[in-house]
């Protein structure tokens, strides 16, 4: 059904369904400007940083192979590590805890493009770790970038095909890729305050951090999927949704609180509930997945226009329908 109380009143896809049925579904705006392409049911945004939990869902499914172990130092797969980064686990970088920045601690990094898979990495190495690894929390999407590249070599396949093939397939996402858009039909172009603005690069430089797009009403289902089946066994989802890491410094959320982070996701109560959930920010989108597993409500909320801002969005959509 559409959107009849106006709650989505920004450009981009709001979807919510609840047990798999669809409670909302809606579409404003344009995809493109300068075609007056508008938002639909098909089109892909960049889901930016709600990436993470497919790139944590395909270390998963690495973990049940027996192929690596979230207690592996990444110096078993990433060489050659400066000695500060001899600690370091596949845990950590699941959970944020791993010591390594943020993008502005690494200003060398050129997110839209430029920069080769081992410049990137030699750039992260040439910072001193922000703490001592395990010791407290610090969001970090070159940890992730990371784990996308220990991916590639515990899996011997290159990260977007793996991705593709044994997660998105497996979870049914046919309105879902990974990487740069290169000329795919129905991909929404971003901008910031009606300004069109260049991409990130998503092939090499946000691998595993930000790369994949999909359409709302797939990664309303994702969630779903994720939570109950069709892509890990139930141990590899009970790990994903542990509260491993409290959450600190500036995350803050309008609408979560008991802010703890798990594998690929934030995870706190939302009215009392169980919620998981991450955001995205990308240059020109924004993107928010929410689930509440006792409830089983998901929700998608897209938008190809930077100044959006979701949280208000999902906080009125909770008082509707929880």
């Amino acid at each position: 059904m559409a959107d009849p109380g106006g709650v989505a009143d920004f450009p981009g896809a709001l979807v919510a369904l609840r047990g798999g049925t669809h409670v909302i579904e809606s579409y404003s705006g344009l995809a493109d400007h300068q075609t007056g392409e508008a938002c639909g049911p098909g089109t892909r945004f960049q889901l930016a940083s709600v990436s993470k939990q497919f790139t944590a869902a395909a270390t998963m499914l690495l973990v049940e192979q027996g192929v690596l172990s979230v207690t592996d130092p990444i110096g078993r797969w990433i060489k050659p590590t400066p000695p500060s980064w001899n600690a370091i686990t596949v845990h950590q970088l699941l959970t944020h805890t791993s010591g390594l920045g943020h993008w502005p601690e690494y200003p060398d990094v050129n997110l839209y493009g430029g920069v080769d898979p081992d410049r990137e990495i030699t750039a992260f190495r040439s910072r001193e770790l922000l703490f001592p690894p395990g010791s407290r929390w610090r969001y970090s999407s070159p940890g992730y970038v990371l784990l996308a590249h220990i991916i590639e070599r515990a899996s011997g396949e290159a990260y977007a095909a793996f991705l593709t093939e044994r997660v998105l397939r497996h979870a049914h996402l046919d309105d879902t890729f990974v990487g740069n858009a290169h000329g795919r039909p129905r991909v929404a172009k971003g901008y910031c305050d009606g300004q069109p603005l260049d991409s990130f690069d998503l092939d090499l430089v946000g691998i595993g951090a930000g790369d994949v797009s999909s359409a709302g009403v797939d990664l309303a289902g994702w969630i779903r999927a994720l939570g109950s089946g069709p892509v890990l066994k139930e141990p590899s989802r009970r790990t994903m949704f542990e509260s491993h890491a409290v959450v600190g410094g500036d995350r803050t959320s309008t609408f979560v609180s008991d802010m703890h982070y798990g594998y690929g996701l934030f995870v706190g109560r939302a009215r009392g509930a169980p919620v998981i959930y991450h955001t995205g920010d990308n240059a020109g989108f924004k993107a928010i997945s929410v689930w509440l597993p006792e409830n089983d409500l998901a929700l998608a909320i897209l938008s190809n226009e930077e100044s959006t801002d979701l949280e208000p969005v999902v906080s009125r959509l909770l008082q509707r329908l929880f």
